[in-house]
């Protein structure tokens, strides 16, 4: 596992729901792993343990549900990319942003997973997030989600 910093935003594009810059001095981290299986179990410890930093656990269902999605889009880069990805997190304004980029270019898509056994990362992200999309960065992508982190109304509730 690499360490990584300073990493670029993506471009505000209106056709991916673009996001505003967090302030100078917003929590983020940034970590660039190989595609090993056992990279998902380590970018899961990564986001438990930033989140504890960040003072974000108190609400023990903003980490689960974080863990859970991370899960979800590094398995998703593991298994359509086959390269190496980063994961970056961000907490500003209430919210935490996740975004993992890859090598690929497939752009995921949520189907109704039904009794498949696979097909449900997608979907639950897209039932969990606040909000999520992706972006295409030169030859790969980056996918991203975001969940609210404070308790007051509407804070971290899906935006219609």
């Amino acid at each position: 596992m690499l360490q990584l910093s300073g990493t670029p935003r993506p471009d505000h594009d209106p056709q991916h729901a673009g996001y505003p810059e967090p302030p100078l001095g917003a929590g983020d981290l940034s970590v660039e792993y190989d595609p090993r299986p056992t990279a998902v179990r380590e970018a899961r410890a990564e986001v438990r343990r930033q989140l504890e930093r960040w003072g974000l656990t108190e609400r023990d269902e903003l980490a689960d549900v974080a863990e859970l999605l991370v899960s979800e889009l590094v398995t998703n880069a593991l298994l359509h990319s086959g390269s190496r990805f980063r994961l970056t997190l961000s907490a500003a304004h209430g919210v935490l942003r996740c975004e993992v980029s890859d090598g690929g270019s497939r752009v995921p898509r949520v189907v109704d997973a039904g009794a498949s056994e696979n097909g449900r990362g997608m979907f639950l992200v897209d039932a969990l997030a606040w909000r999520w999309g992706c972006h295409q960065d030169g030859p790969g992508k980056t996918v991203w989600f975001e969940l609210g982190t404070c308790g007051l109304d509407g804070c971290g509730r899906r935006q219609p």
